[in-house]
Parts: structure tokens; C-alpha cells; sequence
């Protein structure tokens, strides 16, 4: 899939395609300008979901989304000065939803990448397969966060019901964003590119998982252990990979401590819960967790 102008030839020849559109014919298509606010990432950042048909084109983002708050305080929502292909299901490399490489290649066609373009946000990680494992933790709510007779301790990965997150590690995480990474740094030379990372579901180290219904019957499953720790280390490979791929990194844990799922005053939706939103994506940020994230991005890179 080529990009404007031909630019996306093949993350893994990045540089090669950099050498060969510097001496494209005079045919070549004028380079965009790029946009203000690039966004690419999964539900995290999408926060919607299509729950009658689970159609995926990426078109399709939550009201109250960050990059959707986001946009506002920098004055460019509802403009094409914003580019969102972020999508439910996204991951880095992992399929079978959109990879960081596919939305980086549909915001390239849609011109978002030029010496303009002010912000690129990335969010990514939690949807990918590690280690030995074919297991993705979208297909381990059943198995294994849900499963009160099995639970969700560290067994569950040989027992194949969940990520082997001993596979999580900022080096590979690294290694695997870093094609896409370096196209973007070539072709939006003066961005800020910042990798977001997810907000606190559960308290770090613990064992307890939970999740409310309607506000009054909460859901615990006290033998969560494993999931907590891949979430553990995904935030762990998050800032270890921003660092060794010359980005930054926005901490979204440390901004909603003390306001996960196990919480009195959670900022994630449950399901049905009157205290987030009757209608907001289970496991996701509500209203006020996507403005603590709005902001802070805002603060520090979108001024």
C-alpha cells in the first residue's frame, strides 16, 4: 500500500524509501503540509465501539474520547487539521484489527505527515500477542479475568488463557514500533510523537480484578494476578520503549492513581454504571479519566 506520493513503500525499508522520494520524478505529488494532531491507537484512544455490528474501519470514535477532548482544547476539532484513524482492536503488529503500521499508512494518504504537523500520539501494546504465547487478552476476559472457578493467576499461561506477559519487555516493544516510528520522525520532522500509555485498571501488584454492574453489584475475582501483571509490565515496556525510540512518554497511570476499576471513584466505565456513563465501552476511561489524559497531553505538547 503505497502512502502520498508514493511515501510508504515498506516499514522495513524505511530509510531506502526516504532516499528514493527525495529523488522521485517531477510526477511525484506535491508533499502535504501535515496536520496539527495525528492520533494512532486502539479502543484506549478510539473509546467507541460499534456493539450491533463490531465494524472496525476506524471511523468510529467516542464523543468524549481524549484525542476527541484533546482536539478541542487545541482548537482544531471538527477540522481537517485532525487525523484519527485510531481503532478498536488495534495493536502493534498483531492482528487480526488494524496494526500501528496500517493507521500510520492511512494517515499518511489522508496527508497527516508534513513539517506542519504539530502532535503525534501513539497508543499501543495491550492487544498485542507475546512471548510464546498466541493469546491476546481480548480473548482471555472469558477464560481467565472472568473465570471464577479457575481464576487468573500466573498458571494461566501455560494454561493458555492468557498473554505470556514474560515475553513484555521495552526492547521488544521497541523493536516491533520501530519501523513505523522512524517514518514518522523523517516525514513530521518537527512533531512531538508521544506514546500514551493506559490508565490504571487495577491496583499495581495486586490480585484482585473487578469491574462494577450498574454501579451496585461489583464484580471481584480475587485471583487476577496474572492479568494485573501484564498490565504491570505493559506500562513497564511502555516508558522502557518511548526512551530507547527517542519519544515521550505520557504516564495516564500515574494521572488516574486511585481511580481504577477496585476504586470507590472509579474513572473507568463498568458495565451500565451511573457513576462513569450508562453507556461508555466497558474497561475504558470515562468522561473524566479521558479529560485527566486530554489535558495533560494538552499541558505539555499541544500548547
Amino acid at each position: 500500500m503505497l502512502g502520498n506520493g508514493g511515501r510508504w513503500l515498506c516499514a522495513t525499508v524505511v530509510a531506502l524509501a526516504a532516499s528514493l522520494t527525495a529523488a522521485g520524478g517531477a510526477g511525484a505529488d506535491p508533499a502535504p503540509a501535515g496536520k496539527d494532531l495525528v492520533v494512532l491507537g486502539d479502543s484506549f484512544s478510539a473509546n467507541e465501539w460499534d456493539h450491533f455490528t463490531g465494524r472496525d474501519d476506524c471511523n468510529l470514535h467516542g464523543r468524549t474520547a481524549w484525542p476527541v477532548q484533546l482536539s478541542q482544547l487545541m482548537g482544531v476539532y471538527g477540522t481537517d487539521r485532525v487525523d484519527d484513524p485510531s481503532c478498536p482492536g488495534a495493536s502493534i503488529d498483531s492482528g487480526p484489527g488494524w496494526s500501528l503500521a496500517q493507521e500510520a499508512q492511512r494517515a499518511d494518504k489522508e496527508g497527516a505527515f508534513g513539517p506542519n504537523t504539530k502532535l503525534v500520539t501513539i497508543q499501543f501494546g495491550m492487544n498485542d500477542k507475546w512471548g510464546s504465547s498466541d493469546q491476546t487478552l481480548w480473548n482471555s476476559l472469558q477464560p481467565c479475568v472472568f473465570n471464577l472457578v479457575l481464576g487468573c493467576d500466573p498458571e494461566a499461561i501455560e494454561q493458555h488463557r492468557i498473554p505470556d506477559y514474560t515475553g513484555v519487555s521495552g526492547a521488544v516493544m521497541a523493536k516491533r514500533m520501530s519501523n513505523a516510528v522512524t517514518y514518522i520522525k523523517y516525514y513530521a520532522p518537527n512533531a512531538k510523537i508521544v506514546f500514551v500509555g493506559y490508565p490504571e485498571l487495577f491496583v499495581p501488584g495486586s490480585s484482585t480484578v473487578c469491574l462494577s454492574i450498574a454501579g451496585v453489584a461489583p464484580f471481584i475475582n480475587p485471583r487476577g494476578r496474572a492479568v494485573v501483571e501484564y498490565l504491570d509490565r505493559i506500562q513497564a515496556a511502555q516508558q522502557e520503549a518511548a526512551q530507547l525510540l527517542g519519544i515521550e512518554f505520557l504516564d495516564a497511570r500515574a494521572l488516574t492513581t486511585g481511580h481504577g476499576l477496585c476504586s470507590s471513584q472509579p474513572w473507568l466505565n463498568g458495565i451500565l454504571d451511573p457513576r462513569t456513563g450508562i453507556d461508555g465501552l466497558p474497561f475504558h476511561p470515562s468522561t473524566q479519566g479521558d479529560a485527566v489524559v486530554a489535558h495533560a497531553i494538552y499541558d505539555r505538547y499541544g500548547r
